[in-house]
C-alpha cells in the first residue's frame, strides 16, 4: 500500500435497533451488534463492517479484538490479498477486508469493481424477511408486505406447513423462498418440502443441520434446496453438489469480499445457483455484496431494511429494489 503516511487502524463495537425485533428457529434479539473497521491513510478512509455469528462461535468483544490484533500489520502496508493468508475466514476478516479495499478505491479515486475489473453493480430485486411466528402472526406481517416482489419466510420446524400455507394465502403474487435455520428433521423433510412445493416456494435454505445434512442426497426434491450453514468458503463446496442445489454466499462466512467473489465463480463453475445473503446490519455490511448480487439468482440484502433507521448515507432502497452504493459509503 504506497504512500507517504501510514495506514491506521481503528474499531468500534456498535449498535442498531431492530424494528419490532427478529426471529428466527435459534432465537429472538432486538438490536443489530455489528463491528465497524475504519482504515485511515492520510486523507483517505476505508471502512468495513460485520456481524459476528453466535452460531459459529463468535462474539463482538473477540471480533473487535481479532481486528485490533492487526493493527500492526495493517501499518506495514497489508492489502486484502495479503490479509486472506493472515487471517481465517471470519466475521473479523470481512470487515477489515471490506475496509481495506473501500480505502484502495478511495485512494486511487476509482470505484472498486472497476479495480477488481468487475461488472458494474445495478439495481437489483432484493428479498424482504417475514420472522418465525405463528401462523396468524406471519400472515398477519406477510400481509403488510404482500406487494414487495420477493419474500424471505424464516420457518422453524413444528407447524410449518400451517405458517406456509398462511403466509401463501397472504402473498398470492409474492415469489417466496423459505429459510429454515436447520431447524427440520428427517422425520419431517420430505413432508415440509412437499407443503413448500403446493405453496409454490421457490427455495428452501437450510432445512436440515449442517453435518447432519446426507438426507437430502437420497430424497426426490420437489424445489431447489439452498446450502446455508453447510457452507462458508470455496474449501467447503465440496461434497455438496449431491445435496444442495444452490449456496448462499455471505461475507461473514467466507470471511470478505475477495474470498466471497471467488467462491462465487468456483460454485457457478460446478453448477451451484447463487444465493447473496446476509445478517441483520445497516448499509455498510450490504454495500460490498452489491457486486456478487451481479451473478446471483437470490438476492437477500434486506438488513437495513429490518431495523429502526439505517447508517446516514445507506444504501437507496425503491419498493423491492435496492441500488448500488454512492462512493461515500463503501467502495
Amino acid at each position: 500500500m504506497a504512500s507517504g503516511k501510514v495506514p491506521t487502524l481503528e474499531a468500534r463495537i456498535e449498535r442498531w435497533p431492530i424494528e419490532g425485533g427478529f426471529t428466527i428457529s435459534r432465537g429472538a434479539k432486538t438490536e443489530a451488534v455489528v463491528v465497524v473497521t475504519e482504515i485511515r491513510q492520510g486523507d483517505f478512509a476505508g471502512r468495513g463492517e460485520c456481524v459476528p455469528y453466535p452460531r459459529y462461535g463468535e462474539t463482538a468483544d473477540a471480533t473487535l479484538a481479532a481486528i485490533l490484533g492487526m493493527k500492526d500489520a495493517v501499518s506495514r502496508g497489508l492489502d486484502h490479498d495479503a490479509l486472506q493468508a493472515a487471517m481465517p475466514p471470519s466475521a473479523a476478516r470481512n470487515a477489515l477486508d471490506c475496509a481495506l479495499l473501500d480505502l484502495e478505491a478511495k485512494r486511487r479515486g476509482e470505484r472498486i469493481w472497476d479495480r477488481l475489473g468487475r461488472t458494474p453493480p445495478r439495481p437489483c430485486v432484493t428479498a424482504y424477511t417475514i420472522s418465525l411466528g405463528s401462523p396468524e402472526t406471519m400472515a398477519a406481517a406477510t400481509a403488510r408486505a404482500a406487494h414487495r416482489r420477493l419474500l424471505k419466510i424464516k420457518l422453524g420446524g413444528d407447524g410449518d406447513k400451517m405458517r406456509i400455507a398462511a403466509v401463501r394465502k397472504a402473498a398470492p403474487e409474492s415469489e417466496l423462498i423459505v429459510d429454515a435455520n436447520e431447524a427440520w428433521t428427517e422425520a419431517n423433510l420430505e413432508q415440509n418440502l412437499a407443503a413448500c412445493a403446493l405453496a409454490g416456494v421457490t427455495l428452501v435454505e437450510q432445512p436440515l443441520p449442517a453435518g447432519r445434512d446426507a438426507a437430502l442426497t437420497h430424497i426426490q426434491r420437489p424445489i431447489a434446496v439452498c446450502a446455508d450453514e453447510s457452507v462458508h468458503d470455496r474449501a467447503s463446496l465440496a461434497g455438496l453438489r449431491e445435496r444442495y442445489d444452490a449456496v448462499n454466499i455471505k461475507l461473514d462466512k467466507t470471511g470478505g469480499l475477495t474470498e466471497a467473489l471467488a467462491m462465487a465463480d468456483a460454485a457457478a463453475a460446478q453448477g451451484f445457483d447463487i444465493m447473496v445473503g446476509c445478517m441483520v446490519a445497516t448499509s455498510l455490511s450490504m454495500a460490498p455484496a452489491m457486486l456478487l448480487a451481479q451473478q446471483a439468482r437470490f438476492v437477500d440484502l434486506d438488513g437495513p431494511l429490518l431495523l429502526s433507521r439505517d447508517r446516514d448515507g445507506g444504501l437507496r432502497y425503491d419498493g423491492s429494489l435496492v441500488y448500488p452504493p454512492d462512493a461515500a459509503l463503501w467502495g
